[in-house]
Formats: C-alpha cells, sequence, structure tokens
C-alpha cells in the first residue's frame, strides 16, 4: 500500500491486542479474494440492521433507510437494471476493526464500512453483495470490473484520482491515546506534547508526523520522547504502566481499543486527533469507484441523504466514529497532494 502509509500503520496495528475480534481463518482465500458471507436484512422493507456480531466494538441498531427514486435514477442503466451493488473490502487476510472484520459468528463479514456500503445501497435501491480481497487485490477487483465501489477506509489522494473517482464519508484522522485517568489533550497543538513520552509505530505515516513536532520543540528548547514497540501488547503494556504518556495511531483503531478497555481496571480514553493529510488539509476517507464509471455522483447524494435523515450520524455512533463526521460527501474533494501520498 505504497501510496498511502497512515492505511499501512492501520493494518499493522491490528495485531495481538485486537487479534480476538479480528480472526478471519474463515474468510482467507489462497487466490486473494473471497465472497464475503454478509448478513443480509429486508432493506426492500425500509430498515438496515447495522453493528451486527460486532463482539462489542459497535451497538447493534436498527435503522429505517429506503430507496429514493430520485437518487436511483442518478445510477448507470447497467447498475440500475442489474439491481445489485457488488461492494468491495480490502481486510484479507486478517480484517482492521472495527472497520471490516469477521464477526463474532466466525464467518459474517461485519464493521463500520460493510455497514455504510449497506445503507447506501439501501438508498440507491440495490442489493448489496460484498466481496473481499487482499488490499492490493481491491483494487485490481475495482480495475477488472468485479467490484463496482470499495468502501474500505480508502484515502482521497490526488494520485489515485488518476484511475478512480471519490465519494467522501469520513475524515481521516491520527489520534492520541491515554489512560482514561490522564486529563492531558492534544488540542491540536503540537506544544502540547513537550515533556511528553510517545509510542508510535516506525516508518508510519504518524511518525513523520510527530517527528515534524519533535523537531519543531528542539528548536524551543523543548523535549519529546519518540518511543517505539514491536506490537501492539507491548504499547498497552507501556500506556497502562506508566512509561509512556500517549499512543499515536489511526483514529479507528485507538476508538475500537477504546471500546475494549472500557470495562477494565485501565479504561483508555482519545485526547485529540490531527489529520493524516496534516495540517494544511484534512484527510478524507471516500467510497471508491472506477474513474467513467458515473457511480460517484448517486453515491455521495445517497451519503448526503443518509446525512441529513440522521441515520449516517447514528451508523457513526454505533462504531464510536462520531469524530470522524463529514459536514456533507463531496465527489472528488481535495485529496493527499501527490508529494505526500
Amino acid at each position: 500500500m505504497p501510496t498511502h502509509s497512515t492505511r499501512r500503520s492501520l493494518m499493522r496495528g491490528i495485531t495481538a491486542a485486537t487479534a480476538v475480534a479480528t480472526l478471519a481463518t474463515g474468510l482467507a482465500a489462497c487466490g486473494g479474494d473471497s465472497d464475503a458471507v454478509t448478513k443480509t436484512d429486508d432493506a426492500a422493507s425500509g430498515s438496515v440492521t447495522i453493528g451486527q456480531l460486532s463482539n462489542g466494538a459497535a451497538k447493534q441498531t436498527t435503522l429505517k433507510v429506503s430507496e429514493v427514486k430520485s437518487i436511483s435514477a442518478e445510477l448507470p442503466a447497467a447498475v440500475r437494471k442489474r439491481g445489485k451493488l457488488v461492494i468491495g473490502h480490502g481486510s484479507l487476510p486478517s480484517g482492521s476493526a472495527p472497520l471490516e472484520y469477521v464477526g463474532d459468528d466466525q464467518k459474517t463479514l461485519t464493521g463500520s464500512e460493510t455497514d455504510i456500503g449497506r445503507l447506501v445501497a439501501a438508498v440507491l435501491g440495490l442489493k448489496p453483495e460484498s466481496k473481499n480481497f487482499t488490499w492490493e487485490n481491491l483494487f485490481v477487483g475495482i480495475d477488472s470490473g468485479k467490484v463496482d465501489v470499495a468502501f474500505s477506509n480508502v484515502t482521497d489522494t490526488e494520485e489515485r484520482k488518476r484511475k478512480y473517482e471519490f465519494a467522501s464519508y469520513r475524515e481521516d484522522n491520527l489520534a492520541f491515546e491515554v489512560l482514561k485517568s490522564d486529563k492531558w489533550k492534544f488540542d491540536g497543538n503540537y506544544e502540547n506534547l513537550a515533556g511528553k513520552t510517545v509510542e508510535v509505530g516506525s516508518g508510519t505515516n504518524q511518525e513523520r508526523i510527530l517527528l515534524e513536532w519533535q523537531k519543531k520543540l528542539q528548536s524551543e528548547g523543548k523535549k519529546l520522547t519518540i518511543k517505539h514497540y514491536p506490537d501492539n501488547n507491548a504499547v498497552y503494556l507501556a500506556l497502562s504502566s506508566g512509561q509512556i504518556d500517549a499512543h499515536f495511531g489511526p483514529n479507528p483503531t485507538i476508538s475500537y481499543h477504546i471500546t475494549q478497555t472500557a470495562k477494565t481496571n485501565k479504561p483508555t480514553a482519545n485526547a485529540g486527533t490531527f489529520s493524516g493529510a496534516g495540517a494544511s488539509l484534512q484527510g478524507l476517507i471516500a467510497a471508491t469507484s472506477k474513474k467513467g464509471s458515473g457511480l460517484a455522483k448517486p453515491i455521495a447524494d445517497a451519503i448526503n441523504y443518509l446525512i441529513k435523515n440522521g441515520q449516517y450520524a447514528k451508523w457513526l455512533a454505533a462504531w464510536n466514529l462520531s469524530n470522524e463526521a463529514v459536514a456533507k460527501s463531496e465527489v472528488n474533494p481535495p485529496g493527499l497532494p501527490l508529494d505526500n501520498s
């Protein structure tokens, strides 16, 4: 995944600490893709159930949503006639909670990404069909026409726009995770890191950002200590024992881990977020389809319908991702620049 190291680091972050909820042994396929088992609901009757089989990562919620004729009329004729939206996910082999992973029945693909895809399909009056791939083969699936659209935590980048079109639906954020008992807040200001010891994944986008802040602080005569650990078990042991003040990583992974620690004797909390694209641009996660497919606009309109009518906010809240809400879905908004992708 050379075009976006934040995505790479998120996948790297799903190690032993989250393995229980992200096992995907029933999903892996030798060919690098799989027809994902998805629990269907009767969208035709006007409801979609989200947060199913989430292993505690989400609150199961049934939302009222059905076809909006004025939006489904925008679909390419071939897709409308087929009556099906083929949705791609790039979570093989091990999944990435809370985004997309095998649920607690050990066979059903669940997660925030699968749910938003199903909600969009309902607005478009289409039956959702999920296909799961390795990250690289997800894009092969779009290129080959095996997939209509990817809902898979894909970052909008200017490089990707050469081949794909986007409909944004979530902010792409990094976050600081601290012990809940620690009242420290990042507040979007790198100067608040002075005197802190922060863990970050080596070679990641967030490490690059943290190193820039460390350099600025050093120029001001202040100290920021950066540490690395081999896996998430070691990271969270260091956090709970006070060896580090904070862990800096992808916001969805941290949001998921917070739900897992909520009832332990060392609960954690989110101490602030920062755009994965840096200070000058808010990074965005977007539905991704083949350039010229004609799908970006109807998908964006479907997302905006969900935003306007409240289902979008309930979807984010169910997955503990409300801090990545966007005000509206945009078609091909400014993306990660070519010199930073």
